[in-house]
């Protein structure tokens, strides 16, 4: 039994902020009916590589929800989520600001249904202001919140990153803190909460570090003019054979243990002086130092026990792979509907007590809208007048499920 026990969510999300924030929830045991259209399509679902009818990614996002295809256009749909929401007392969506009111559904609707109603709205820009109705994707809120303009090596163009840093650090992650937060005041007060969730809101709050001083002094973050974006000797480093080490050792226990590990103790004084040409010139030692060596070597001369902050750059495959990944129990098998397992990521956050849970691998669209529906109370009849409608799209029954 999972430690959000008893949450119970209905998530109209697509893509990747809203599935990620509900896979989390999932996995700390909140039940989740993920309410798709049967006829929009997904992009996350068909992106390589296939494992069987969905994708992996999809078969991760999308692990221990159930699925019920619904057409929300269609009225009979909205009583539908009338229904539920009876029940399922949280709602997460991820449309334009008006889409859920324009389809019946929005936070003032269900609130009437449901008073307790928590309602949570991702959207990249917030539901008010200039730029609310705008389309945008993760690149587009790290460059309007100024992240991405000292993101990058001097004159040159910043460099898109490896994972979706406003997609899950702007929204996946600060939607499930305010969702908990929500269930936190309900419990105290009984009422519910409508949040407004804007990525790019977020992901300019993540300019902590620098942007304080822009506020107060007027001190302009720029590329590799800062202490962690490359002014210091805080940075990637090659290798003879053209990998990287990565050097943190900012502190000045850890710069004495970085200078005795490139051979020369002294130069923890170069290290450590504020002046930028000291740091530039320590920098050029250790650029030229580490270059002398293959990955392999400095892997060795690293070895379990160096303590000073500096740690190779790996391949995903050999992430998988680190003994420290491993220990923490980083990949997991989920089951598969249709028999075997899936390896996937693991939920990171360890519990003293109710670990995560891993039910399914994400489902293809509609597999159960008949027992969800059941459940709520509809009886065969009137789940095969509202298959007649259409309200599930183009359907057939298959083992007592409603499927597309």
């Amino acid at each position: 039994m999972g430690i959000l026990n008893g949450l119970k969510i209905l998530d109209f999300t697509t893509l990747l902020p809203g599935p990620f924030a509900t896979m989390m929830l999932a996995d700390m045991g909140a039940e989740i009916i993920k309410v798709e259209s049967p006829d929009r399509v997904d992009l996350t679902k068909h992106l390589e590589p296939m494992d069987g009818e969905v994708s992996a990614l999809f078969g991760q996002l999308q692990r221990s929800k159930r699925s019920l295809a619904l057409d929300l256009k269609q009225h009979e749909s909205r009583e539908v989520v009338y229904k539920l929401v009876q029940e399922y007392d949280i709602v997460v969506e991820q449309f334009r600001p008006g889409v859920m009111e324009r389809l019946g559904t929005s936070y003032e609707k269900l609130k009437e249904i449901n008073p307790r109603v928590i309602y949570c709205s991702i959207t990249g820009y917030g539901q008010t202001g200039p730029l609310r109705n705008r389309a945008g994707h993760d690149i587009n809120y790290l460059a309007l919140s100024g992240v991405a303009s000292y993101s990058s090596r001097k004159n040159e163009a910043p460099v898109p990153a490896g994972i979706q840093v406003a997609d899950l650090a702007g929204g996946s992650l600060p939607a499930v803190i305010g969702l908990l937060a929500a269930v936190y005041h309900r419990e105290k007060t009984g009422e519910g909460q409508y949040i407004d969730l804007s990525i790019t809101d977020t992901v300019f709050s993540l300019n902590a570090m620098y942007g304080s001083g822009y506020l107060v002094d007027g001190v302009e973050p720029e590329a590799e003019s800062l202490m962690l974006n490359g002014e210091t000797f805080y940075d990637y480093y090659e290798t003879l054979d053209h990998r990287y080490l990565s050097v943190g050792s900012v502190e000045p226990q850890f710069q004495k243990r970085l200078c005795q590990l490139i051979g020369d103790s002294e130069l923890d004084k170069l290290s450590g002086s504020p002046r930028t040409q000291d740091q530039q010139a320590f920098k050029m030692i250790l650029t030229e130092t580490i270059k002398q060596k293959t990955f392999d070597e400095w892997l060795t001369i690293l070895g379990e026990d160096f303590d000073g902050c500096v740690e190779p750059v790996l391949k995903f495959s050999e992430s998988v792979n680190h003994p420290q990944i491993k220990a923490r129990d980083m990949v997991v098998s989920v089951p598969k509907s249709q028999g075997g397992t899936q390896k996937q990521i693991a939920f990171p956050i360890k519990f003293s007590s109710q670990p995560a849970e891993y039910h399914f691998t994400g489902v293809q669209t509609g597999t159960h809208s008949e027992e969800i529906l059941k459940e709520a109370g509809f009886d065969s009849g009137a789940i095969e007048a509202l298959m007649d409608k259409g309200i599930f799209g183009r359907q057939i029954k298959s083992r007592g499920d409603v499927r597309r």
